[in-house]
């Protein structure tokens, strides 16, 4: 099995247990792990440990590229760059884009992008809408498939035991304050981190359905599926561990069984997402908004601005 995948915050604890087992399960495959910047040296555990995957596996084909989400400019180069190279045969089809990458701000002032969005947003969700919509025209047609890491609190009927607020999606007119909101009032901070990052949750969720829409109404593009996952580790109340999420997070981008699957998913066990995340108005809102956010071209992409029902 060859192809390339990319998989993004590759430096985090589940990123490089799903790197080691992907290319321990797939020694075929490309794996590129995108890193918001590669120092020359860095004490980082889990960048150690990334750059020591190749001594484990001698044949691993492991890239480890910088792009900072924080940029939508840089992820443009970096998307334009993997696109190329996928077009000159440098790289083989990507045959999967795992969305790992996350941020949370959960004391002190609201954190900005170098865009000017709301930076929990931007990362989490805004930069993967971008690079996807860019990748979309070199992934495999036959079985290329897109990987959306979510969470159990993208419901906003959850209750989290670490917080008083969950998600909380605004109305079709208002989506402004994704991206720009109000400051938070003193000794709210904790709270309203964890609203942010929950939102950002709820909309990788809602895009994982929007994408699939557009997909599955495109002839060249139908066998392109998305899928979201809820790998237990952030909350931990399923006692998943990293080594058990990465091999679940492998099996829906590369597992056979999940040719042509798509949806919510926690760890392997198919489930409903939440009501919120099938708003369909808000769906259409979402994406038009990160349409106009991301200043997507539409030679930038092979699907549209919206596709009407």
């Amino acid at each position: 099995m060859s192809g390339t995948i990319i998989i993004t915050g590759a430096t985090g604890s589940l990123a490089v247990e799903t790197v080691r087992y992907l290319i321990s399960s797939h020694p075929s495959l490309t794996v590129i792990g995108t890193v918001r910047h590669v120092p020359e040296s860095s004490k980082s555990p889990y960048l150690l440990q990334l750059q020591a995957i190749p001594r484990e596996f001698p044949k691993a084909k492991l890239f480890i590229k910088s792009m900072d989400l924080n940029s939508l400019t840089e992820v443009r180069s970096f998307a334009d760059d993997i696109a190329n190279q996928v077009a000159t045969g440098d790289l083989p089809p990507i045959a999967a884009i795992i969305c790992n990458a996350f941020t949370w701000s959960l004391s002190g002032a609201l954190q900005f992008s170098r865009d000017g969005y709301e930076s929990t947003f931007q990362v989490n969700h805004l930069s993967h809408f971008l690079l996807v919509l860019k990748l979309l025209s070199r992934m495999d047609r036959q079985s290329g498939r897109v990987v959306m890491l979510s969470s159990e609190v993208h419901d906003p009927e959850h209750r989290n035991p670490l917080s008083k607020l969950g998600a909380m999606f605004p109305q079709e007119d208002d989506m402004e304050q994704l991206v720009k909101p109000v400051a938070d009032s003193p000794g709210t901070e904790h709270d309203m981190g964890w609203r942010r990052y929950a939102t950002s949750k709820l909309a990788n969720v809602m895009f994982m359905h929007s994408l699939n829409y557009q997909l599955e109404h495109n002839p060249s593009l139908g066998k392109i599926t998305v899928t979201a996952m809820d790998p237990g580790a952030i909350l931990d109340s399923r006692a998943h561990n990293e080594q058990h999420s990465a091999r679940d997070l492998v099996a829906l981008a590369m597992d056979s069984k999940y040719h042509g699957v798509r949806g919510y998913f926690d760890g392997q066990k198919a489930i409903c997402s939440a009501s919120a995340s099938r708003d369909k108005v808000r769906m259409k809102a979402l994406w038009m908004a990160c349409w106009e956010w991301a200043n997507v071209e539409e030679e930038e992409t092979c699907v549209g601005q919206w596709l009407s029902e």
